[in-house]
């Protein structure tokens, strides 16, 4: 007897539109026993590679007839697209598991599942099977494309689906996403990384490096622009080695000079590149660059060279300061921002003492700044010396501290001049203000009707508060 397995296509996407069409049937039968529209919620942890990854599989679900809300406690399915760089991330998954338990208990129909990075994880998934059984379908981060393929599996068979693969080569082009914004968007231009920075996970749960061809990144972009997009992200663990597994002779400045040329798009932002290998390039392409915005994000995580060679980061606070300094001299209006952990093993106050040394002569925008959580399975979480809690906390607020008063002086720098805002959203806060977003990534707030959302105008930066502009009109 054939399953429909059998009857599906093998090659892709149309294997996955295939099972599109199946759940479609499904969700319509539902719909009919339920009296309602199934519903889904959509639950993102972690970075912008999550949300651009929750963003196809809200693809997917509106596609097969799920209607999207926010609540997750009256959703017919959720899914909580999962990150794992540190242990508070897995602790609030486990907690919203536990609460859904009994309002699955009350919802017969009610599905949970579980993807992204922390799926990837051996001793997640073994907890998974022992205290988490009511969970549906667990997928990792290698084989998101297979959603529907694998959300048809969860509605045939009885128990917990699980997919996980421990690595992948394959990109699957032109599958379903629903974008979160009209006027903006992010566009995965490669994933995995390969650099095994010592305290990271993300190698791991991400697998190798592997760049989508230029050709189908801009093909996406210009329909992108043509669907009223003005500014995209590009995404990548480290979008500096872009292009280094593919057949083609292409470095990541030179996929910035063909985006550059799109017609329509009026802004480019990257994340995240990497030190070790920022070319001079890049930054002639961005010196010279109409679009692209004047923001680098630019991770140090420590100014100890002592602690970054533990780290594996492959530079020195010497040659990190050389890079800060020339493109501060190439671009002196650009904002860059930065990466620091706290409390390495081994760790002084020394070496904290270096990495506010870096914060001062770089003059960061702004800092995220994390205290080092010990993830198993990293060379790190095995290196003696774990520094204290009380130690890491004193030396965080130095570091915060110095992080503070550094920004504000750089944020106060621009107070009073005019400059392009993009719109993005009505403010929390007071809905008769919106807010919107520099060039350099700052956020600025400023009394506008709605209707100007997703248009870029210019504003006078009439106050700085720290982290953000209040602004006006001009």
């Amino acid at each position: 007897m054939l399953t429909i397995r059998d009857k599906a296509p093998v090659t892709e996407p149309e294997r996955q539109y295939y099972f599109m069409d199946l759940c479609k049937e499904h969700i319509s039968r539902l719909a009919e026993e339920l009296g309602h529209q199934p519903t889904c919620c959509v639950t993102t942890f972690g970075c912008q590679m999550n949300a651009r990854d929750s963003e196809k599989l809200v693809g997917v679900l509106e596609r097969v007839g799920y209607q999207l809300i926010e609540e997750e406690e009256k959703a017919d399915f959720v899914i909580y697209n999962t990150c794992t760089v540190r242990d508070n991330a897995n602790q609030r998954v486990y907690g919203r598991l536990g609460a859904l338990k009994n309002k699955k208990k009350k919802n017969p129909h009610m599905k949970i599942a579980l993807c992204g990075c922390m799926m990837q994880e051996d001793v997640v998934i073994e907890k998974m099977k022992q205290s988490y059984r009511y969970v549906d379908l667990i997928f990792g981060t290698h084989n998101i494309y297979k959603f529907a393929e694998l959300l048809m599996a969860s509605f045939e068979e009885e128990g917990m689906v699980i997919d996980i693969w421990k690595d992948t080569d394959k990109i699957v082009e032109d599958l379903p996403v629903e974008r979160k914004y009209s006027f903006k968007s992010g566009i995965n231009i490669m994933f995995g990384c390969n650099n095994f920075c010592s305290y990271c996970i993300v190698p791991y749960v991400r697998g190798r490096e592997r760049s989508r061809a230029s050709a189908d990144i801009i093909r996406e972009i210009e329909a992108l622009v043509k669907d009223g997009v003005v500014e995209v992200m590009l995404l990548g663990q480290n979008v500096n080695s872009y292009g280094k597994n593919l057949e083609e002779n292409i470095t990541f400045a030179g996929l910035l000079e063909k985006i550059e040329a799109i017609e329509g798009l009026e802004r480019i932002r990257f994340m995240t590149p990497h030190p070790k290998d920022l070319s001079k390039e890049l930054i002639q392409v961005m010196k010279k660059s109409k679009k692209i915005c004047r923001h680098l994000h630019l991770p140090v995580q420590s100014g100890s060279t002592a602690i970054l060679e533990k780290m594996n980061r492959h530079y020195t606070k010497e040659s990190y300061l050389e890079l800060a300094s020339y493109i501060r001299n190439e671009i002196p209006d650009i904002s860059i921002t930065t990466d620091i952990i706290v409390g390495f093993p081994g760790e002084t106050k020394e070496d904290v003492d270096h990495t506010i040394d870096v914060i001062k002569a770089v003059e960061y925008d702004s800092a995220f700044t994390f205290i080092y959580s010990k993830r198993t399975g990293t060379p790190a979480a095995a290196m003696e010396n774990q520094v204290s809690e009380e130690e890491v906390k004193e030396q965080f607020n130095r570091v915060l501290e110095t992080v503070q008063q550094v920004a504000a002086k750089r944020m106060s720098l621009i107070t009073g001049q005019v400059q392009p805002v993009l719109f993005e959203e009505i403010n929390n806060h007071d809905a008769s203000m919106l807010t919107g977003k520099l060039s350099n990534n700052a956020t600025v707030h400023v009394k506008a009707d709605s209707s100007m959302i997703g248009k870029i105008l210019p504003v006078k930066l009439t106050e700085c508060k720290g982290f953000y502009y209040m602004g006006e009109l001009v």
